[in-house]
């Protein structure tokens, strides 16, 4: 029997994952999370601070993004440094080194002292890039996808810290909230050395993290993918740091409702992420991109006109976080169809670092517009705007790198599939 290109590859289907990817995938996921909780701690007090010390709506929206563009850019050299070292290294020395901005968050009380400890703790955003390579190693290319959808759970710690860090101020004590996510950082850290296992076989890649990063993005598919990564996972960043500031000034909620409310926003954005994966194996990446770009344009027009809180926008606002977290778990699904096969792991760190640099931007348009205009109207309009245009370009043009790369992948020589 013959195969064609088109059909599946031999051993993918009934691949295994090795002995041990569980423990492994358990183990990162966990990691990813408190990190990112810690990541996210600012996000919350936000509010609360901008009164404390009588600050502007553009420096609040500055504070809470600096820890996002660290965070999204520091993946590119914590990326070559797992390379190089291994997860075993990098996920508790991680883990060690964000216990200290986190700490400090304790005794700092200036906008300059808070603005450098935010830059700090940027360093928990950037695990991303140590668990992908890692989950990467353990599991077959037939698995990969689910095993990575598993992990981007992990993006749930925003959630946690939205959920968590006013309600235990309010109960425990302003300090309580950085003294737990300190201590579990810490006790992680022991475990992830003392279970975490590289994948066998791995070996330090050839040349320099830079010389492999330049490579990659003379690739114009780097930066297709970029675009829309930081259109869908970076709109998901955006809205989970800075929705507490936005529904405390557009709809006068207390602290504790606004960050209860987020947090349900950036739960079902991380249920959605795996769903638009799972979608994209059976339809195409491509038409589940372009329905979900689509979708949150026509939402975030009706965010607009800021309308009552229950219900039209509480379903606008949870809408824009199932289409945002689907569209995040589409792109990946069409970086393993569109880059090329030895360039998937840089690429991957490329485009993660782009979708955590996507949020940064807009929670400063949104500060900044509002000061000027005291509206949110047109931060929101330029939101609909930009996923408009991220749904045309890819209807338009991404199909034709796909088709484009299915073909060179028909005609090149057959070879064995490396877990």
């Amino acid at each position: 029997m013959t195969t064609t290109g088109k059909g599946p590859r031999p051993n993918a289907a009934g691949a295994a994952p090795r002995p041990g990817a569980t423990r492994n995938l358990v183990v990162a996921t966990i990691g990813f999370t408190v990190n990112f909780w810690a990541w996210a701690l600012l996000g919350p007090l936000g509010p609360g601070v901008k009164e404390r010390l009588g600050l502007s709506f553009a420096a609040q929206s500055l504070l809470v993004a600096v820890p996002v563009i660290v965070g999204s850019l520091g993946r590119v050299p914590v990326g070559a440094l797992t390379d190089r070292y291994g997860a075993r290294i990098m996920f508790p020395l991680l883990s060690l080194a964000t216990v200290v901005p986190v700490l400090t968050l304790t005794v700092v009380d200036s906008y300059p002292a808070l603005i450098a400890t935010g830059f700090f703790l940027g360093l928990g955003g950037t695990t991303f890039a140590i668990g992908v390579p890692l989950i990467s190693g353990w599991y077959p290319p037939a698995r990969k996808g689910f095993a990575l959808g598993v992990f981007g759970i992990g993006t749930g710690g925003t959630a946690i810290a939205n959920f968590t860090t006013v309600r235990l101020a309010d109960a425990y004590g302003e300090n309580t909230p950085f003294l737990l996510v300190a201590a579990i950082l810490a006790g992680y850290a022991v475990l992830a050395f003392l279970l975490l296992r590289d994948p066998p076989g791995r070996t330090a890649p050839a040349g320099s993290a830079l010389a492999r990063t330049a490579e990659v993005s003379r690739l114009t598919v780097t930066w297709q993918l970029c675009f829309l990564y930081a259109v869908g996972f970076g709109g998901f960043v955006a809205f989970s740091v800075y929705l507490p500031a936005y529904l405390r000034t557009a709809y006068e909620l207390s602290a504790n409702d606004a960050a209860l409310r987020t947090a349900g926003f950036v739960v079902l954005a991380v249920a959605a992420r795996p769903a638009g994966g799972w979608l994209s194996d059976r339809l195409h990446p491509v038409p589940v991109l372009v329905w979900c770009f689509a979708g949150t344009a026509v939402f975030a027009v009706v965010q607009a006109f800021q309308p009552p809180l229950m219900p039209v926008a509480t379903i606008a606002l949870l809408a824009m976080a199932a289409l945002l977290g689907a569209a995040s778990g589409a792109v990946f699904a069409l970086v393993g169809r569109v880059a090329p096969a030895d360039k998937v792991g840089t690429v991957t760190g490329v485009v993660g670092a782009a979708g955590g640099l996507g949020g940064f931007v807009p929670p400063l348009i949104m500060g900044w517009v509002y000061g000027i205009e005291g509206s949110y109207a047109i931060g929101l309009m330029l939101l609909s705007d930009v996923a408009l245009a991220a749904a045309v370009y890819t209807a338009v043009k991404m199909s034709r790198v796909d088709k484009k790369s299915n073909l060179v992948a028909d005609t090149a020589p057959r070879r064995s599939i490396q877990a």
